[in-house]
């Protein structure tokens, strides 16, 4: 029996991308709203959201950012998010590494001035990220069904002021995620985030983050609290 390379099909889902010229950037929505996660949570935020990602995890809840997004120079980018006048701003998806202006447009950010937050997989390479730039990096568990693409050469990336984030959809998730920092020492070198699936029992989660003892925060999708879940632009 011949085994097919997932590669093709990987690659299909960003092929969009492809017809993106440089200087330009596929952005599929761009607003102010609260930072809902990380060490910023509850911050007024602007949310630079790209277009496309080449994962499909179980749970994600942007997959209306896969396929859909409006063509836009990077200037045109920078000057409507400084527009909003916020110092902070996150550049988030889909995945936003899929698109390599993103790289300089990070860097324009920090140029003037903001606190540039970057939300990303896992699954892409870091090493080129402006180091200014503060990156919440995913570490996928099992239940997202894309725990094969953590890019593990990520973590020597990172610095101590950066967060790793796991997504926890079950206990087998939850187990998964305290093997990986115990084995790693990632809560001695990094801000380590433990989010709950929305709709995953907040109570279970709570107990096993203090049963771990492990340094770990636990957050939630504070956005799906405050808003209607499927509220899209907050």
């Amino acid at each position: 029996m011949t085994v097919m390379s997932a590669e093709p099909k990987v690659a299909g889902r960003v092929a969009l991308l492809q017809a993106v010229p440089p200087g330009e950037l596929l952005i599929h929505e761009l607003y102010r709203s609260l930072q809902g996660e990380s060490r910023y949570a509850g911050l007024p935020c602007v949310f630079v959201r790209t277009t496309g990602c080449s994962l499909r995890c179980t749970w994600c809840d942007t997959p209306y950012a896969f396929t859909r997004g409006e063509r836009m120079s990077r200037t045109d980018v920078v000057t409507k998010a400084l527009a909003f006048d916020t110092p902070l701003i996150e550049i988030t998806g889909g995945e936003p590494l899929e698109q390599p202006e993103v790289l300089p447009l990070m860097a324009a950010l920090c140029d003037a001035g903001k606190t540039v937050l970057l939300e990303t997989s896992g699954a892409l390479d870091i090493s080129k990220v402006d180091r200014r730039v503060h990156v919440i990096m995913d570490l996928k568990c099992p239940d997202s069904g894309e725990c094969g693409r953590n890019l593990w050469a990520n973590l020597d990336h990172l610095k101590p002021s950066d967060e790793i984030k796991f997504v926890i959809a079950s206990e087998r998730d939850w187990r998964w995620a305290e093997a990986i920092i115990r084995e790693r020492r990632l809560d001695l070198r990094f801000g380590v985030l433990a989010s709950g699936v929305f709709g995953v029992n907040l109570a279970d989660l709570a107990a096993w983050v203090l049963a771990s003892r492990l340094t770990v925060r636990m957050q939630l999708q504070m956005h799906k609290y405050v808003w209607e879940p499927n509220t899209r632009g907050v």
